[in-house]
């Protein structure tokens, strides 16, 4: 439970840090106010980063998720995804603020956005695959406990 509470923190982070520095990228180069997908950065990092690892730790203390095969494959799966989402989110921010069209600039970007959803939807696929296990082993423990007034 402590790598999770440790990952939310560090998603945290990044969203605080990655709020700030568009703040002062805009500043710095005279783009405050053009749209851009870098304006959104720290709000995928927090909600998808941070959030989801709270509520995943909460699940965790409840039905003992993480020492299952599933769950491990949700943890690097979802971690390497995101981190690859935003990247590219990053780098077409940058590139729209620096007055670049990333529609034009290279096919790559929106293929490694689209690898991080996908590796993003394998994740949460594995944390359900864990969760359902999770609960199915919690209904047959108490089911078989004793009963006590």
């Amino acid at each position: 439970m402590n790598r999770l509470m440790n990952t939310a923190f560090a998603y945290m982070v990044l969203g605080l840090v990655s709020g700030l520095g568009y703040r002062e990228y805009t500043k710095a180069t005279d783009t405050l106010g053009v749209d851009s997908q870098l304006s959104t950065l720290h709000t995928h990092f927090l909600a998808l980063g941070m959030i989801v690892f709270l509520v995943v730790l909460a699940l965790d203390a409840l039905f003992g998720l993480s020492g299952r095969r599933s769950f491990t494959v949700f943890y690097w799966t979802y971690n390497v995804g995101l981190l690859m989402t935003v990247v590219m989110q990053a780098v077409r921010g940058v590139l729209t603020l620096d007055g670049q069209d990333p529609a034009t600039t290279t096919a790559a970007i929106p293929g490694v956005a689209g690898l991080g959803h996908m590796l993003l939807t394998v994740g949460l696929v594995a944390l359900f695959v864990a969760l359902r296990a999770g609960i199915a082993e919690r209904a047959a423990r108490e089911k078989h406990a004793p009963v006590t007034a």
